[in-house]
């Protein structure tokens, strides 16, 4: 059954006006008719199975038929800061790692990125990249949509690690202990934290910028004895943590 998504404030005495992109969706793709049940997500995790009672080009008026109970969130927020790569890399992690479950997007400028950002077009690739977390989201039958920030530099990134209680990057490293790190880290998740992950891009992390994450708090991960392109490095770090946390369950009490 197809899925929307909505604002908490959208429902009032449960009914739901839809507008936007996905009145197209609903009417000329998918050629709903009244009568038809969708389910809509708000970002409260909510989800509900609707009906549609009117639909026009303008808006589409759906009643709740009843709550659902489900629950296809990780039980962490995971922030996926990309270094920004050439092509349409970052596309490809949006997608991917939105059906992993990851909440969160920032690209970041780094010293060994063979793409530079243009900042007068930032806004338009936000908002393109945004759409495509919408899509993945409802294919993958999230109840909620990631959202999508504005590029940041190095410096940006480490002024916003103050945001979440773990910070970990994705580094080249042959030590064994290294390459655990990983997993050992995602054993001491606790439901509800908030975990920020620094996927390097095309050239890697540049020494200097080692040393100021490491300053800052931050802490090294190996993803094991390969190396990863960056758009495989983070769809394999969130492939691990929900394969750890809603597969092994392994901190679940």
């Amino acid at each position: 059954m197809q899925r929307y998504f909505i604002k908490s404030d959208q429902l009032v005495d449960d009914q739901v006006i839809i507008t936007g992109d996905d009145i197209h969706h609903i009417r000329d793709v998918m050629r709903a008719s009244v009568g038809d049940r969708i389910i809509l997500c708000t970002c409260a995790k909510k989800s509900y199975l609707v009906e549609i009672i009117y639909l026009h080009k303008m808006g589409i008026k759906v009643q709740v038929v009843e709550a659902i109970a489900e629950n296809t969130e990780l039980s962490v927020f995971v922030a996926i800061f990309q270094g920004i790569a050439k092509g349409d890399k970052f596309d490809f992690v949006v997608q991917k790692a939105t059906e992993c479950g990851a909440s969160e997007f920032v690209p970041v400028a780094m010293k060994r990125s063979v793409a530079r950002f243009d900042e007068k077009k930032a806004s338009k690739k936000v908002e393109r990249w945004q759409r495509i977390a919408y899509e993945a989201a409802r294919q993958a039958h999230r109840q909620v949509v990631p959202s999508v920030k504005m590029p940041v530099d190095i410096k940006g990134l480490i002024r916003m690690a103050g945001e979440y209680d773990v910070c970990l990057f994705a580094y080249e490293v042959s030590d064994v202990d290294s390459r655990c790190a990983l997993a050992d880290e995602i054993k001491k998740f606790a439901a509800g934290i908030r975990v920020l992950v620094l996927i390097g891009p095309e050239g890697g992390i540049d020494q200097s910028e080692v040393d100021l994450l490491l300053n800052a708090g931050f802490i090294a991960i190996g993803l094991g004895p390969r190396i990863l392109r960056t758009e495989t490095a983070s769809v394999y770090v969130m492939s691990a943590i929900s394969y750890a946390l809603e597969i092994e369950g392994i901190n679940d009490e």
